[in-house]
């Protein structure tokens, strides 16, 4: 997306010295997008022979997740020439960019407690009240951070990575690493694409507040068919489609959580509907049932990324260069409505005319019951409020 230049001129600020000739895009880099892939592809990186970029979206400790899909890429021998991450992705991508071994990281993940990152800013919630930046203290955080990033910054990584965070003031999306921006410190970065508002403060950087990246693009996969080379594989822990108990939404950090989980899940499906970029390989492992700051299962989340990538790339024949353009995997599936469920309420005919409509008893028929699913599609299925809805694997080879 193009921004043009607002009403009484851009402001001056330490990321922007002076006012841009030009449209301003999204990035704050103020070059077109073939530019930050020529750049990008300069100095001294590491440069894969068959280049393909890795997005890691945020969702919590779910990113744990992603520390799987890398052991899964590596037992491939695919390394990503580029990283692109949000919130805990972001952290994940640092860490694996900085040099951090896989073995180290996953030791780290299973170690990993709640206090750890949450300790409650008891001081500023009682005194401050609401004027309180977030409710949760920013330096445990930012001590987990740099144990594992250290103090570099983006210019001395030798893998490419981008961070993505958004500028409190503006709105404007900023991703740290691209040309520019690379003498800001990682881990600085990191903990400001980690810093969910309201739950951890912003992160100033350069006299700037910059927050969590998830609020403009959980899963920056847009910028990234501009920014990288070849397709993107792109994993996503931010899916919720199990509904949650009364217990697990019980008082503000539980209910705020939830609230986003929602958000991020409808805001990722909302951006890859009409996906017409690079071949799109999305991983979405099964994590949807598990809290976004669940610390009891670390373990699980692990072995869940790497499963799924790993299925994954089977169903690729572990190859990501040979893959055509659209999103994938793909499923064929049929679909079918439980007649004495469905109460008639239309809903699946709003949200999918081109598979439902209503008979005329007002009940809902498929007329097309044969589909081939993308990875985000389907969401009908769950919307369904009585749960009438069902899909089955179909054979390639069986008429519709």
């Amino acid at each position: 997306m193009i921004r043009l230049t607002p009403a009484g001129g851009w402001p001056r600020t330490p990321l922007h010295p002076r006012p841009p000739r030009r449209a301003a895009h999204d990035s704050c880099i103020f070059v077109a997008g073939v530019r930050y892939a020529l750049n990008l592809s300069r100095g001294k990186r590491v440069s894969p022979d068959r280049p393909f970029t890795l997005v890691l979206s945020g969702g919590g400790l779910k990113g744990l997740a992603h520390i799987g899909v890398l052991r899964a890429l590596e037992e491939h021998g695919l390394v990503p020439s580029l990283v692109v991450g949000s919130s805990i992705g972001s952290l994940i991508g640092a860490a694996w960019a900085s040099g951090v071994p896989l073995r180290q990281m996953e030791e780290r993940a299973r170690a990993v407690r709640r206090r750890d990152i949450f300790q409650v800013a008891h001081t500023d919630v009682a005194f401050r009240r609401l004027q309180a930046p977030a409710l949760y203290r920013r330096e445990p955080l930012e001590f987990l951070v740099r144990s594992l990033v250290g103090d570099v910054t983006f210019r001395d990584l030798h893998r490419r990575l981008l961070v993505n965070t958004v500028d409190l003031h503006s709105g404007i999306q900023v991703l740290w690493g691209l040309p520019g921006l690379l003498d800001t410190k990682v881990a600085d970065a990191v903990v400001a694409s980690c810093a969910l508002p309201g739950i951890f403060p912003p992160r100033v950087i350069n006299g700037r507040s910059y927050v969590d990246g998830a609020v403009v693009e959980n899963l920056p996969v847009r910028l990234a068919a501009s920014l990288g080379s070849g397709p993107i594989l792109a994993v996503n822990v931010a899916a919720t489609s199990v509904v949650r108990s009364s217990d697990e939404t019980v008082g503000f950090a539980a209910t705020y959580t939830r609230g986003l989980e929602i958000a991020m899940q409808t805001q990722i499906e909302g951006q890859l509907r009409e996906w017409e970029g690079p071949p799109l390989i999305l991983v979405q492992p099964r994590v949807e049932h598990i809290s976004m700051f669940a610390f009891d299962r670390n373990e699980e989340l692990l072995a869940a990324g790497y499963r799924a990538a790993s299925q994954t790339l089977a169903s690729l024949g572990g190859q990501l260069n040979t893959v055509p353009r659209g999103m994938h995997p793909t499923r064929r599936l049929r679909v079918t409505v439980d007649d004495s469920r469905c109460v008639g309420c239309g809903a699946c005919v709003v949200q999918a005319p081109t598979v439902f409509r209503l008979d005329a008893r007002g009940k809902a028929e498929v007329h097309a019951p044969v589909q081939t699913w993308s990875p985000i599609e389907g969401a009908y299925v769950l919307n369904c409020p009585t749960y009438a809805i069902s899909v089955r694997p179909e054979a390639e080879d069986s008429a519709a």
